[in-house]
């Protein structure tokens, strides 16, 4: 069943609910006449190149400066570092985390830090399967500047059962829709062959970022069919959430603010901040979160050491299994929505 399937299953779409110090690119992006791209790849050459997050910097006539600072949850550990940096220039540092009311700020124990599961479950499981650093062990989040702005799990799990909203169910939502699209549709569609051919590639782990990362161009219009008309508890909700507490930070006298938020909530955060809030775009830049460069690679490969490969590649081909289970999963209740029609 999956090799008639899986043709047309967007990759990301399995995994969004997943994303020396390396360099900022600066963009020329002119205020105001371009749309902004939070997460971008970057090609280099035949056989390389690097997924991007965007760094967006707004002004208001009240002399306050916030920067949307896009995140993918697993990335480079340069990444994690540059950022742990970037973050002590900021009088206050908004961050996204569903966790429960009476919890604090993760230390080293994160292990119950995440309140979505399956998506937390998918995150660390693709941290391993594809050689990178997770979010929440790179970031340090007991610094004084950290200010939560997100939805309580409390909060978040009782708007998911006001509206019979899942976190499976939109994106088993998502797929009805690709399918829908048949042949002419725009998303870009997984080729198992070049999947497989990744996965039993000696450089599997770089071979999948690729593949990964050039599926993310399509995060917009992906987000977008998770959304809906009236929007979702999972970027919606947790957005006007995060806002709140921006207007709050504001009113406190805070003049130099960063927003730390997936990426795929950044669209809707910079519509209602400049349509709502009075905010302008005056700069882009960009960070590298994923080095896929054959260069990159190398590195990343010596940084993990000798002794560890034979437990990682043991630890692939377990992941392998699981997901193609959850694949399997998927399309059984796939079929069972299409019979009910």
């Amino acid at each position: 069943m999956c090799r008639h399937r899986c043709r047309r299953l967007p990759l990301a779409l399995v995994l969004v609910p997943l994303l020396a110090n390396l360099p900022a690119y600066a963009a020329d992006v002119k205020q105001g006449t371009e749309p902004t791209k939070f997460l971008r790849f970057v090609e280099e050459g035949r056989d390389g190149g690097r997924l991007e997050t965007g760094v967006v910097t707004y002004k208001n006539d009240k002399g306050v400066t916030v920067q949307l600072v896009g995140a993918v949850h697993i990335a480079d550990p340069g990444y994690y570092e540059a950022l742990n940096k970037q973050f002590e220039g900021y009088d206050a540092l908004l961050y996204e985390m569903v966790k429960p009311k009476d919890m604090g700020a993760p230390g080293r124990d994160r292990e119950q830090a995440n309140g979505i599961s399956l998506v937390h479950i998918l995150q660390k499981g693709m941290k391993t399967f594809l050689d990178l650093d997770y979010q929440l062990d790179g970031i340090d989040y007991t610094k004084k500047n950290f200010v939560h702005a997100d939805l309580t799990a409390e909060e978040f799990n009782r708007m998911q059962d006001e509206r019979g909203e899942s976190i499976f169910g939109l994106m088993l939502q998502q797929m009805i829709k690709e399918l829908m699209k048949g042949d002419n549709g725009r998303a870009q569609e997984m080729d198992p062959m070049q999947l497989l051919a990744a996965l039993s590639s000696e450089d599997s782990a770089r071979q999948l970022k690729l593949i990964l990362a050039k599926q993310f161009e399509n995060m917009d219009e992906m987000v977008a069919g998770l959304e809906g008309p009236n929007g979702s508890v999972l970027v919606t909700e947790r957005n006007k959430a995060a806002l709140k507490v921006l207007k709050d930070t504001m009113a406190a006298g805070k003049k130099n603010i960063g927003i730390f938020y997936g990426a795929a909530h950044m669209k809707d955060m910079e519509k209602r901040m400049t349509e709502e809030m009075g905010f302008k775009r005056t700069g882009v830049e960009y960070r590298v979160a994923w080095d896929l460069s054959p260069r990159g690679a190398a590195k990343g490969a010596a940084g993990n050491g000798a002794g560890g490969r034979g437990g990682q590649i043991d630890d692939r081909d377990e992941l392998i299994k699981k997901l193609m289970d959850k694949i399997d999963h998927l399309e059984k209740r796939l079929d069972d929505a299409e019979k009910k029609k």
